[in-house]
């Protein structure tokens, strides 16, 4: 039974004037905390594009002063267990350091940040100090909790990948048809594209792609929903370590992207390269987790013809994909790693959604998913 006072806080920016399409996940991730914990949400509206937020900004990077960029503060009462802050990169710590008094009426906090890559920890340092306040940080990227531990001149961050909301994810109970036959989203090679368009044109096979570059979000829930409906209605997902084209941002950090999450829990074939980083094989330890796709592969075709050739190769490699993803990649484990962190005990919704995880993977195991044969030349 739920707390009548809820004992976690969690700073959302789900208000935020213009949403883009990465922050979707963190909602998610907050809609499932919510779901198996006892939470209040605090989420205060939010424009980035004031001239106050963009100055603030400026001034942040250039000093160790951290002018509050525009936030309405509010008094924050005391006797919370637990403050939860999700940060896309490190200048959102600006907003998060002006919502008001979470420090001293929370008794353990959490920062989590979704990217901050190595390259650039020293030009986000004044960010980065306002993590002071927090008992934990957690980092979506392997490569960065040492340079950032090293700053901050403690041992606080840690590293745990992203998650996924895998009920909603997962074809099952009531798995649809196959009818996308190569989904890509995102990043993509000019090369990998062209092959993948070349095959849509003379073979008739299914290639869903973006054809605009997104910067707005309408509907984050919604978006989600349909990002979800197409992933597993998709044979094959292409994917690839995040920000693979952008050199020059990452140097040569490689990481695991969302999307190698998303893919395994719909049910799709992961085509696409293994993020060489030491932590892949980890958490993708079973066999064909991933088919190999170079980058840059003018010969797609090929290889969709002899992934073809083998249906109950296929099928087996969904089923697998799904049951981990379930297992092991729903946000209810991150949750619960974090609030291991803490050393705060979980809630018995959180052992509730882990029991209901289990019957779906095991409901999976005794059935068979229906394949949609691949028509290409």
């Amino acid at each position: 039974m739920r707390s009548a006072r809820p004992r976690t806080l969690i700073f959302s920016q789900r208000n935020i004037s213009k949403i883009l399409p990465f922050r979707c996940a963190h909602f998610e991730f907050e809609d499932v905390i919510s779901q198996i914990d006892s939470v209040e949400m605090l989420a205060p509206r939010i424009d980035p594009f004031t001239r106050r937020h963009k100055l603030a900004k400026q001034i942040a990077y250039h000093s160790p002063f951290s002018p509050n960029p525009g936030l309405e503060q509010k008094p924050i009462r005391a006797g919370y267990d637990l403050f939860m802050a999700i940060c896309g990169n490190p200048s959102d710590l600006l907003r998060v350091n002006a919502i008001g008094d979470w420090k001293n009426n929370c008794k353990k906090a959490v920062c989590l940040i979704d990217e901050v890559w190595v390259k650039e920890v020293s030009g986000y340092r004044n960010f980065l100090r306002m993590l002071d306040k927090f008992d934990l940080v957690v980092l979506y990227y392997s490569q960065s909790v040492k340079p950032v531990n090293e700053l901050l001149g403690k041992e606080k961050c840690i590293f745990l990948p992203p998650g996924v909301d895998t009920i909603r994810f997962c074809p099952y109970p009531n798995p649809a048809k196959r009818t996308v036959d190569v989904y890509s989203i995102g990043r993509r090679s000019a090369t990998t594209h062209r092959a993948f368009m070349k095959l849509a044109a003379e073979g008739g096979l299914f290639y869903l792609y973006d054809t605009t570059s997104a910067d707005r979000v309408l509907e984050p829930i919604e978006h989600r929903i349909l990002f979800a409906n197409i992933a597993k209605r998709s044979r094959y997902f292409i994917v690839n370590p995040g920000l693979i084209d952008r050199p020059e941002i990452r140097g040569s950090q490689i990481e695991i992207g969302n999307r190698y999450f998303e893919a395994a829990a719909s049910g799709s074939i992961l085509l696409g390269e293994c993020p060489q980083n030491g932590e892949f094989e980890r958490f993708f330890d079973w066999p064909d987790a991933l088919i190999h796709l170079p980058y840059d592969s003018p010969n797609v075709g090929a290889i969709l013809k002899e992934l073809d050739s083998q249906p109950e190769r296929q099928n087996a490699m969904r089923l697998m994909n799904m049951r981990q993803a379930l297992l092991r990649h729903d946000w209810v484990h991150r949750w619960e790693a974090i609030l291991k962190a803490t050393g705060i005990a979980p809630l018995p919704q959180l052992e509730a959604r882990k029991e209901r995880l289990q019957n779906l993977a095991g409901q999976i195991a005794h059935n068979e998913i229906q394949q949609q044969p691949l028509h290409h030349t």
